[in-house]
């Protein structure tokens, strides 16, 4: 068999793993050939393409980023891309494909099984808002630095007796924020799925002031939105709107409503960069080992899920037809209420 493998989407601390784990099992142990697909879905659109070998894969299991290169390329949205891609995936003689990425790369992915494309999917978001999986690999690496940055922040913070705004990603889902908030000793969270109030959040920051508290950390998510529904964006220098400023906006607000001097921190890729943690690693080699075993077992259409300490695997169809959101009366968010959290609201 001639497997093909891509990387879609944002780059993610793991993705080198799944890679290798890929295809040190599919040579080892089953004698099969493997083609890298350059810059996610562009790969088998243009023909990108680099060898995957032992030797290519030998060493990378402990790197960031993704040897193969990534990009948001869609398919679906260029003129004759699906018959493009299916031509090339004929040309290089590619018996399957294991599509790595997330909602977006594996939304493509989806509509091309239906089209006939054997395509195999593998979880990738820092976000962790894939369905039908507890985990996917990044996610661990991505709080680890939220945390680490929160750790740091808290003490100057205290220095200069200020509050201090730590934005961190989370589009739709509020995993970063809350994990990270909760393990950082964060006095706010603010998250997507939770509307928030200015009012509330600069009145908390007051009566921490009056309580004798020097400082007030508070850790947000890019797509957190107030009560009103309102989110924040802003305007590349190619004229495209992406979520942004939520964190320039509140320090701003705190600062006018309560008095308090009030820093913004935008840790941004530096929560998608680096060396995948121990977790994300084991993460991904098992990721990587199920999507062979998938592709072996001739189980196309489905995506590698991680349930309850199992690998197993579910029909990429269900897991990209809606986002995982925290649940606003979850566990963990009632962990953080009472640990004296607030959440804006």
């Amino acid at each position: 068999m001639r497997i093909g493998v891509l990387t879609g989407g944002g780059d993610c601390p793991g993705l080198n793993g799944v890679i290798r784990a890929a295809v040190t099992k599919g040579v080892k142990e089953y004698g099969y050939d493997f083609v890298g697909f350059r810059d996610g879905w562009k790969g088998p659109l243009e023909g990108l393409t680099m060898e995957l070998n032992l030797e290519t894969v030998r060493d990378i299991l402990p790197k960031g980023g993704t040897i193969l290169g990534s990009s948001r390329t869609n398919p679906f949205k260029i003129d004759g891309g699906v018959e493009k891609i299916k031509e090339n995936l004929a040309k290089h003689g590619i018996d399957a494909l294991i599509a790595i990425g997330g909602e977006d790369t594996l939304g493509v992915a989806t509509k091309l099984d239906a089209l006939g494309v054997k395509v195999i999917g593998v979880p990738k978001t820092i976000d962790n808002d894939l369905n039908n999986t507890d985990y996917t690999f990044g996610f661990d690496t991505a709080v680890n630095i939220a945390v680490e940055a929160i750790d740091r922040l808290h003490t100057t913070a205290a220095s200069h007796k200020r509050a201090i705004i730590v934005q961190v990603m989370g589009r739709h889902a509020g995993w970063i924020a809350l994990w990270g908030g909760l393990a950082g000793a964060a006095d706010i969270i603010l998250i997507p799925e939770i509307p928030f109030s200015l009012e509330k959040v600069a009145e908390f920051v007051e009566k921490r002031e009056a309580a004798g508290f020097k400082s007030t950390m508070i850790v947000v998510a890019e797509g957190a939105r107030t009560h009103h529904g309102q989110q924040f964006r802003k305007q590349s220098a190619s004229g495209e709107w992406r979520l942004g400023g939520i964190g320039e906006m509140l320090a701003q607000e705190v600062e006018a409503r309560s008095g308090k001097e009030t820093r913004v921190c935008v840790l941004g890729h530096l929560q998608r960069g680096g060396d995948p943690t121990t977790l994300d690693r084991i993460l991904g080699i098992r990721f990587g080992v199920k999507a062979v075993q998938l592709a072996l077992e001739e189980r196309f259409g489905t995506m590698v899920s991680y349930q309850n300490y199992e690998v197993l695997d579910v029909p990429i169809a269900d897991a990209v037809h809606r986002l995982k959101k925290v649940p606003p009366d979850c566990q963990l968010v009632g962990t953080a209420r009472a640990m004296g959290i607030s959440f804006g609201d």
